[in-house]
C-alpha cells in the first residue's frame, strides 16, 4: 500500500528546519523552502530554482504539495476576471477578480459547494463536497494576484470571502489561511482589507470575538423579520434574527471591527418601504458601519426577480432619509456568472 506524503505546507517552519538538519543540511535550506511557500507563489518543488535538482526531487520523495491549479478563466465585459480552479483531487471551486478605480479585490471561495441551501444562490445549489483546505484558500488569492499583477500591473488590494461556501463552517481553515496571507512570511497584507461574509452562523461570529480577529465582517442578512429571511435562507431556523443581533454586539464588543450588512433586493419580497423600515430597525440595534443593497442576480432555477431600477431608487431614498449609512453595490461579471450569487462551476 503506498504510503501517504504529509502536505509540507502543514508543516511549520521548525518542523521543515528539523528536516533539513537531520539530513545534515545548512537550516538556510528551511527558510528558502518556506519562502517559496508562503512568499514566492511556488506552486511545485520544481519552482524552487534555488535549491539543487537533488534536493527537490528527495522533497518530493517526502512530502506532498498540492496546490490548486487554474482550469479556465473568463473576462467579463466591465474588466471581472473569473477562474475556475481545480483541486489535486478533481473537484472545481471558483474565485473571481474585481478591479475598480480604487481597489483590486479577490472574492475567494472557503468550500467546494454549500450546505446552506440559500434560494436565491447558485452555489447553494450544489451539495457541499469538502472544505477547502487553508492553503488551497491561500492559492486561490497568490493566483487571483497573479492575475492582478499581469492584466493590472497591481496587487490585490482587497480580499472578501464571498464566494462558494460558508466560511464559518470552515472556521479553523479560514482562519489560518487569513494567518497566512496577512503574515510578514506569507503575503503580507493588512487584515483590515479583508472581509469575511457570512450567511449568519451565531455560534461562529462569537468565537470571532473570542479570537479577537483583526478582518472585517459581513452579515449576509437579505430579509430583515424572521418569517421572510426563513423562507429564502434555511439558516434562519436555527439562526434567527434576535440571535444574530447579540451575536454581532458581542462580535463588536470584543473586537471593535466593521461590520457590513449585505442586503439584497427582490422584486415584490423584501423591496417594500416596510421592508425598509424593518430593515432600519435592525441597523439600529448593531454598530453596523454600513448597509450595502446589491443587485439581484438571476440565476436559472431561483424564482426571484430583480426589482425595477426606480423601486430601488425609492429604498435606498427611505434608508439614506433615515440617515442609515447605505452604498449600492453594482454587481460585476454578470456576463460570465460571475457576480454575487452567480457562482456554481459552469463551464
Amino acid at each position: 500500500m503506498k504510503k501517504t506524503l504529509k502536505n509540507i505546507r502543514h508543516l511549520s517552519l521548525a518542523e521543515i528546519e528539523n528536516f533539513f538538519e537531520e539530513l545534515g543540511e545548512k537550516k538556510f535550506r528551511a527558510k528558502q523552502v518556506h519562502e517559496w511557500l508562503w512568499q514566492k507563489g511556488a506552486m511545485s518543488f520544481a519552482d524552487m530554482t534555488n535549491l539543487s535538482k537533488n534536493l527537490r526531487q528527495l522533497l518530493g520523495e517526502t512530502f506532498s504539495f498540492p496546490s490548486l491549479t487554474v482550469d479556465t478563466t473568463q473576462l467579463s465585459a466591465d474588466g471581472t476576471i473569473k477562474s475556475r480552479f481545480r483541486t489535486w483531487d478533481g473537484h472545481m471551486v471558483e474565485g473571481v477578480l474585481i478591479p475598480t478605480t480604487a481597489r483590486y479585490t479577490a472574492c475567494v471561495s472557503s468550500q467546494i459547494g454549500c450546505s446552506l441551501s440559500c434560494k436565491f444562490c447558485a452555489t447553494g445549489y450544489i451539495d457541499r463536497k469538502r472544505n477547502l483546505e487553508f492553503d488551497e484558500i491561500y492559492d486561490e488569492v497568490v493566483l487571483i494576484n497573479q492575475q492582478c499583477e499581469k492584466t493590472h500591473g497591481k496587487k490585490l488590494s482587497n480580499i472578501v470571502f464571498m464566494g462558494m461556501g460558508e466560511p464559518l463552517l470552515n472556521y479553523k481553515n479560514v482562519l489560518r489561511s487569513i494567518e497566512r496571507i496577512t503574515s510578514p512570511d506569507g503575503l503580507a497584507m493588512s487584515p483590515r482589507r479583508i472581509t469575511v461574509s457570512t450567511a449568519g452562523v451565531a455560534k461562529g461570529i462569537r468565537q470571532l470575538g473570542d479570537d479577537k480577529v483583526k478582518f472585517k465582517l459581513a452579515l449576509s442578512l437579505h430579509a430583515a423579520n424572521d418569517l421572510k429571511r426563513h423562507e429564502i435562507m434555511p439558516i434562519n431556523d436555527t439562526n434567527n434574527i434576535k440571535t444574530l443581533i447579540d451575536a454581532l454586539n458581542y462580535f463588536y464588543k470584543q473586537t471593535g471591527n466593521e461590520i457590513t450588512f449585505e442586503y439584497i433586493l427582490f422584486k415584490d419580497f423584501n423591496d417594500s418601504l416596510k421592508d425598509a423600515d424593518e430593515l432600519i430597525k435592525v441597523y439600529r440595534q448593531v454598530p453596523a458601519d454600513l448597509i450595502n443593497i446589491i443587485e439581484y442576480n438571476p440565476i436559472d432555477f431561483a424564482r426571484f426577480q430583480k426589482p425595477e431600477e426606480a423601486k430601488v431608487q425609492a429604498f435606498m431614498q427611505y434608508l439614506e432619509k433615515h440617515r442609515v449609512n447605505v452604498r449600492l453595490r453594482k454587481s460585476r461579471g454578470k456576463d460570465i456568472d460571475a457576480a454575487c450569487g452567480q457562482l456554481a462551476n459552469k463551464g
